[in-house]
């Protein structure tokens, strides 16, 4: 009973000192929303860049050319030797002839492939592999070219190292962006709970002679950076959802990148309340750490 007294006590002098310090009160959470908001920001980039990646390296493929001459056992032994290839996902075979038939029923080369005869065929046996790593497709290719009756491998080389270097610059960016705006959330709601402690110092020194524990002292101050952090993550949280729902619905199809076509922003389902129950505990959880770093840094005890 007497913890629950405590909890009780604790709660209603938070409650009153949030109301008492009304403008420190608003500047910590105002201060707490814009930071939020921007770590909102930097989640959601975070989380369309993942996206995006996974997505490139669904759709990436490397094309394979044989050798014009090339026996169908060769060809077979080529397929068992790139299935053996970690990063392959799947293997696509195209025969020479397939790709003729193809040709043929295209109304814009059917009238060339027609003067063809039976046994005329330009084209060449090919294998599309769908890979596993993206980042692993350099190593992936040269791996592929040392194999015997290849004689070509295309797969937009420049073009998909550069976006690979792209996103990982962006990752990074918004890994340190995410940090650096925790670390201002804790550094600002730290500064005003100082201010708060030093205003009521007098009151502290009174708890103290009276016999009053370090515990029964810290608690209203974890209890009310909580609560300046709850306050504080509301509206990120509706900016998240609505504001990222909205955006989401307006560029819907918006094309980026002409390497895979089009590049959509990433579904807010399951993104938006993920971010939203990660900004929640962040404003909570810094509150509370920022509010005891200060009681313990202020405190004579």
């Amino acid at each position: 009973m007497r913890v629950f007294r405590i909890l009780g006590r604790s709660f209603t002098n938070a409650f009153k000192s949030l109301i008492r310090n009304f403008s420190l009160t608003m500047a910590s959470i105002i201060c707490t929303i814009i930071t939020l908001v921007l770590v909102s920001i930097g989640l959601l980039l975070s989380y369309n860049v993942k996206d995006i990646t996974e997505n490139i390296e669904k759709e990436l493929t490397i094309v394979i050319f044989m050798e014009k001459d090339t026996k169908k056992e060769d060809v077979q032994k080529t397929r068992e030797d790139l299935e053996k290839i970690d990063n392959v996902e799947n293997i696509i075979y195209r025969s020479k002839e397939d790709i003729k038939n193809e040709f043929k029923n295209d109304e814009k080369w059917a009238s060339i492939v027609n003067t063809l005869s039976e046994t005329d065929n330009p084209f060449q046996d090919s294998f599309e592999l769908v890979i596993k790593d993206v980042r692993d497709i350099n190593e992936t290719v040269t791996t592929i070219k040392n194999m015997e009756h290849i004689e070509m491998v295309k797969y937009g080389e420049s073009s998909v190292n550069e976006l690979v270097s792209i996103f990982d610059g962006i990752k990074i960016g918004t890994i340190v962006l995410v940090g650096g705006l925790v670390l201002v959330t804790v550094v600002l709601i730290t500064n005003t709970i100082k201010i708060t402690i030093f205003s009521r110092k007098r009151e502290i020194d009174i708890m103290r002679l009276v016999g009053t524990s370090n515990t029964v002292i810290r608690l209203p101050y974890l209890i009310e950076g909580a609560l300046i952090g709850i306050l504080g993550s509301i509206l990120p949280i509706l900016f998240t959802i609505f504001g990222y729902t909205m955006l989401y619905e307006k560029f819907t199809g918006l094309t980026v990148s002409n390497i895979i076509g089009v590049i959509k922003l990433a579904s807010p389902d399951g993104i938006v309340y993920n971010a939203s129950l990660f900004l929640l505990l962040l404003g909570t959880v810094v509150g509370m750490f920022a509010s005891g770093l200060a009681v313990r840094k202020h405190l004579t005890v």
